[in-house]
């Protein structure tokens, strides 16, 4: 199953592509809308069944005022919101990962009275201040190597 989704002021489209569902009879596509969730269940399309269960939308909707359509392979499901505003996500999961590994990444500084090579090495430094052990690890033996490789002799970067 793929999906994808978009929003209005009022309502979340989500946008299920199922190839030849729009063949099944109507009863056998349903869908189950609680406050916070929707579980889309197909029967016995192509001898198969199929569900998707998005939990903890990230906004509460209409129960009622939520509701399904079948097109040529798509379930479209419409969730109409019962706060009317857009968001940036769909389910609380999705917010928690992306601002988890999708942090706001510093703008790079344009001073081109430094040195290129200073910029460089802030951005080296910060990757090892902000690494875990085995990235520190790293980072240490490949400066090790490259200072040996360079004539410095063997080190201890620590």
């Amino acid at each position: 199953i793929n999906y994808g989704w978009d929003q209005s002021d009022k309502s979340v489209k989500i946008y299920i592509t199922l190839t030849g569902v729009h063949q099944v009879p109507t009863e056998n596509v349903q869908v189950h809308f609680t406050e916070r969730s929707f579980d889309l269940l197909v029967k016995n399309l192509s001898g198969r069944s199929y569900s998707m269960t998005v939990n903890n939308l990230l906004k509460p909707i209409s129960v009622e005022g939520s509701s399904k359509k079948v097109k040529t392979d798509t379930v479209l499901i419409l969730c109409r919101k019962k706060v009317e505003k857009a968001g940036d996500y769909l389910a609380q999961v999705e917010k928690d990962c992306c601002s988890y590994t999708c942090k706001e990444k510093e703008k790079p500084s344009y001073d081109t009275e430094t040195d290129a090579s200073d910029g460089l090495m802030n951005i080296l430094k910060k990757i090892y201040e902000e690494g875990d052990n085995d990235m520190k690890q790293t980072i240490n033996k490949a400066w090790k190597t490259e200072f040996s490789i360079l004539g410095g002799g063997d080190i201890d970067p620590q």
